[in-house]
Protein backbone atom coordinates (compact mmCIF):
# COMPACT_ATOMS: atom_id res chain seq x y z
CA UNK A 1 0.00 0.00 0.00
CA UNK A 2 1.44 3.43 -1.10
CA UNK A 3 -0.12 6.30 1.08
CA UNK A 4 0.16 9.87 0.59
CA UNK A 5 -0.18 11.78 4.02
CA UNK A 6 -0.98 15.41 4.23
CA UNK A 7 0.69 18.23 6.93
CA UNK A 8 2.27 15.31 9.06
CA UNK A 9 4.36 17.86 10.30
CA UNK A 10 4.20 21.47 11.48
CA UNK A 11 5.52 24.64 9.89
CA UNK A 12 7.38 25.19 12.89
CA UNK A 13 9.29 21.56 12.51
CA UNK A 14 9.28 22.42 8.65
CA UNK A 15 10.86 25.62 9.07
CA UNK A 16 13.38 24.05 11.72
CA UNK A 17 14.59 21.56 9.37
CA UNK A 18 14.84 23.57 6.37
CA UNK A 19 17.22 26.18 8.61
CA UNK A 20 19.42 22.74 9.49
CA UNK A 21 19.56 22.20 5.88
CA UNK A 22 21.44 25.23 5.05
CA UNK A 23 24.36 24.69 6.94
CA UNK A 24 26.55 22.89 4.49
CA UNK A 25 28.86 21.90 7.39
CA UNK A 26 26.34 19.64 8.99
CA UNK A 27 26.26 17.38 5.70
CA UNK A 28 28.34 14.43 4.65
CA UNK A 29 28.42 12.24 1.70
CA UNK A 30 25.12 10.09 2.10
CA UNK A 31 26.68 6.93 0.88
CA UNK A 32 28.42 6.20 4.25
CA UNK A 33 23.94 4.99 5.62
CA UNK A 34 23.58 3.20 2.57
CA UNK A 35 23.84 -0.65 2.13
CA UNK A 36 26.78 -2.20 -0.16
CA UNK A 37 24.60 -2.03 -3.00
CA UNK A 38 22.88 0.88 -2.86
CA UNK A 39 25.83 2.70 -2.18
CA UNK A 40 26.43 2.30 -5.69
CA UNK A 41 23.75 4.16 -7.09
CA UNK A 42 23.39 7.21 -4.29
CA UNK A 43 24.63 10.54 -4.77
CA UNK A 44 22.85 12.78 -2.13
CA UNK A 45 23.90 14.69 1.29
CA UNK A 46 22.99 13.80 5.01
CA UNK A 47 23.12 15.38 7.96
CA UNK A 48 25.55 13.85 10.05
CA UNK A 49 24.72 12.88 13.97
CA UNK A 50 24.64 16.23 15.97
CA UNK A 51 23.32 16.88 18.94
CA UNK A 52 21.51 19.85 17.52
CA UNK A 53 19.33 16.93 15.60
CA UNK A 54 18.14 15.11 18.69
CA UNK A 55 15.55 16.99 20.26
CA UNK A 56 14.03 18.19 16.78
CA UNK A 57 14.20 14.16 15.48
CA UNK A 58 12.32 13.62 19.03
CA UNK A 59 9.36 16.19 18.18
CA UNK A 60 9.36 14.82 14.38
CA UNK A 61 9.52 10.80 15.81
CA UNK A 62 6.68 11.97 18.05
CA UNK A 63 4.61 13.42 15.22
CA UNK A 64 4.61 10.80 13.12
CA UNK A 65 3.50 8.38 15.68
CA UNK A 66 0.87 10.33 16.74
CA UNK A 67 -0.75 10.60 13.16
CA UNK A 68 -4.26 8.91 13.29
CA UNK A 69 -3.59 7.93 9.71
CA UNK A 70 0.34 7.01 10.29
CA UNK A 71 -1.49 4.75 13.26
CA UNK A 72 -4.23 3.05 10.95
CA UNK A 73 -2.35 2.36 8.24
CA UNK A 74 1.34 0.73 9.51
CA UNK A 75 0.92 -0.16 13.40
CA UNK A 76 4.21 1.19 13.99
CA UNK A 77 6.11 -0.22 17.08
CA UNK A 78 8.83 1.93 16.96
CA UNK A 79 10.66 4.58 14.06
CA UNK A 80 13.62 2.71 13.68
CA UNK A 81 15.67 5.99 12.23
CA UNK A 82 15.36 9.49 10.68
CA UNK A 83 17.91 10.52 7.99
CA UNK A 84 18.03 14.69 6.90
CA UNK A 85 18.67 14.01 3.70
CA UNK A 86 19.46 16.88 1.08
CA UNK A 87 20.31 16.87 -2.99
CA UNK A 88 21.22 19.70 -4.60
CA UNK A 89 21.86 20.19 -8.17
CA UNK A 90 22.30 16.98 -10.44
CA UNK A 91 22.11 14.43 -7.39
CA UNK A 92 19.97 11.69 -7.28
CA UNK A 93 19.30 8.04 -6.01
CA UNK A 94 19.47 5.56 -8.85
CA UNK A 95 16.95 2.48 -7.89
CA UNK A 96 17.28 0.41 -5.05
CA UNK A 97 15.15 -1.97 -2.27
CA UNK A 98 16.09 -0.61 1.30
CA UNK A 99 17.70 -2.87 3.77
CA UNK A 100 15.89 -5.11 5.53
CA UNK A 101 17.16 -5.21 8.72
CA UNK A 102 18.46 -1.38 10.10
CA UNK A 103 19.76 -0.97 13.84
CA UNK A 104 18.90 -4.40 14.07
CA UNK A 105 15.22 -4.36 13.57
CA UNK A 106 12.94 -5.36 10.94
CA UNK A 107 12.23 -2.47 8.16
CA UNK A 108 8.47 -2.86 7.00
CA UNK A 109 7.06 -0.06 6.30
CA UNK A 110 9.58 2.99 4.44
CA UNK A 111 8.56 6.64 4.26
CA UNK A 112 9.80 9.91 2.52
CA UNK A 113 8.90 13.26 4.32
CA UNK A 114 9.08 16.20 1.95
CA UNK A 115 10.11 19.64 3.43
CA UNK A 116 10.21 21.81 0.45
CA UNK A 117 7.69 22.77 -1.81
CA UNK A 118 7.75 20.97 -5.08
CA UNK A 119 7.73 24.38 -7.31
CA UNK A 120 11.19 25.47 -5.64
CA UNK A 121 13.19 22.25 -7.63
CA UNK A 122 12.94 20.74 -10.63
CA UNK A 123 12.80 16.72 -10.92
CA UNK A 124 13.71 14.86 -7.72
CA UNK A 125 10.69 12.74 -8.22
CA UNK A 126 10.36 9.81 -5.78
CA UNK A 127 9.82 7.11 -8.47
CA UNK A 128 8.29 3.98 -7.11
CA UNK A 129 8.70 0.78 -9.01
CA UNK A 130 5.11 -1.57 -8.81
CA UNK A 131 4.01 -4.31 -10.86
CA UNK A 132 1.89 -2.56 -13.50
CA UNK A 133 3.85 1.40 -13.91
CA UNK A 134 6.35 3.24 -12.06
CA UNK A 135 4.52 6.30 -10.01
CA UNK A 136 6.57 9.71 -9.63
CA UNK A 137 5.50 11.38 -5.71
CA UNK A 138 6.77 15.12 -5.28
CA UNK A 139 4.52 16.26 -2.19
CA UNK A 140 4.04 19.78 -0.81
CA UNK A 141 6.31 20.41 1.83
CA UNK A 142 5.25 18.66 5.18
CA UNK A 143 3.80 15.83 3.45
CA UNK A 144 4.86 12.40 4.19
CA UNK A 145 5.03 9.30 2.01
CA UNK A 146 4.85 5.39 3.05
CA UNK A 147 5.27 2.69 0.72
CA UNK A 148 6.37 -0.84 1.07
CA UNK A 149 9.87 -1.35 2.18
CA UNK A 150 10.07 -4.38 0.02
CA UNK A 151 9.55 -2.19 -3.17
CA UNK A 152 12.06 -0.61 -5.28
CA UNK A 153 12.57 2.70 -5.51
CA UNK A 154 14.54 5.82 -6.94
CA UNK A 155 15.02 9.58 -6.88
CA UNK A 156 14.99 11.24 -10.04
CA UNK A 157 18.27 13.50 -10.69
CA UNK A 158 17.48 17.50 -9.68
CA UNK A 159 17.97 19.46 -12.15
CA UNK A 160 17.17 23.22 -10.58
CA UNK A 161 17.19 23.90 -6.84
CA UNK A 162 17.31 21.62 -4.08
CA UNK A 163 15.34 18.89 -2.87
CA UNK A 164 15.12 18.63 0.96
CA UNK A 165 13.26 15.22 2.88
CA UNK A 166 13.41 13.49 6.13
CA UNK A 167 13.56 9.38 5.62
CA UNK A 168 12.86 6.84 7.51
CA UNK A 169 11.80 3.33 8.56
CA UNK A 170 8.90 1.84 10.25
CA UNK A 171 8.81 -1.49 12.25
CA UNK A 172 4.93 -2.36 12.65
CA UNK A 173 3.07 -4.38 14.59
CA UNK A 174 1.98 -6.01 11.73
CA UNK A 175 4.51 -8.25 9.93
CA UNK A 176 2.40 -8.47 6.74
CA UNK A 177 1.59 -6.14 4.41
CA UNK A 178 -1.81 -7.40 3.33
CA UNK A 179 -2.98 -8.04 6.60
CA UNK A 180 -1.97 -3.90 7.56
CA UNK A 181 -4.18 -3.30 4.47
CA UNK A 182 -7.01 -4.96 5.68
CA UNK A 183 -6.67 -3.12 8.93
CA UNK A 184 -6.73 -0.23 7.75
CA UNK A 185 -10.03 -1.17 5.65
CA UNK A 186 -11.33 -1.90 8.51
CA UNK A 187 -10.14 1.25 10.20
CA UNK A 188 -11.98 3.28 7.21
CA UNK A 189 -15.26 1.71 7.74
CA UNK A 190 -15.59 2.31 12.05
CA UNK A 191 -14.46 5.87 10.85
CA UNK A 192 -17.48 5.94 8.64
CA UNK A 193 -19.75 4.04 11.13
CA UNK A 194 -18.89 6.14 13.41
CA UNK A 195 -20.57 9.43 12.09
CA UNK A 196 -23.95 6.96 12.00
CA UNK A 197 -25.88 6.77 15.15
CA UNK A 198 -28.04 4.06 13.83
CA UNK A 199 -25.52 2.04 12.95
CA UNK A 200 -24.29 1.28 16.18
CA UNK A 201 -25.11 -2.75 15.69
CA UNK A 202 -22.85 -2.79 12.85
CA UNK A 203 -20.03 -0.54 14.71
CA UNK A 204 -19.55 -2.91 17.26
CA UNK A 205 -19.03 -6.05 15.09
CA UNK A 206 -16.27 -3.99 13.08
CA UNK A 207 -14.67 -2.90 16.61
CA UNK A 208 -14.73 -6.71 17.89
CA UNK A 209 -13.25 -8.12 14.25
CA UNK A 210 -10.63 -5.78 14.23
CA UNK A 211 -9.38 -6.06 17.89
CA UNK A 212 -9.16 -9.87 17.54
CA UNK A 213 -7.71 -10.06 13.77
CA UNK A 214 -4.87 -7.63 15.85
CA UNK A 215 -4.88 -10.24 18.47
CA UNK A 216 -4.00 -12.92 15.84
CA UNK A 217 -1.69 -10.82 13.85
CA UNK A 218 0.45 -8.69 15.99
CA UNK A 219 3.93 -9.22 17.10
CA UNK A 220 4.36 -7.34 20.37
Amino acid sequence: MILPVASILSPDLIQSCQQLASDDALFVDGRSTAGWYARQHKNNLQARPEASLDTLFEQIRAAIQAHELVQAATRPKNIIRLLLSRYDEGMHYGTHVDDALIDGQRTDVSFTVFLNEPDSYDGGELVIDEPSAERPFKLAAGSMLLYPATTLHRVMPVTRGRRLVLVGWIRSLIRDPAQRELLFDLERSIAQLRKAPDQAGALSLLLKTRSNLLRMWAED
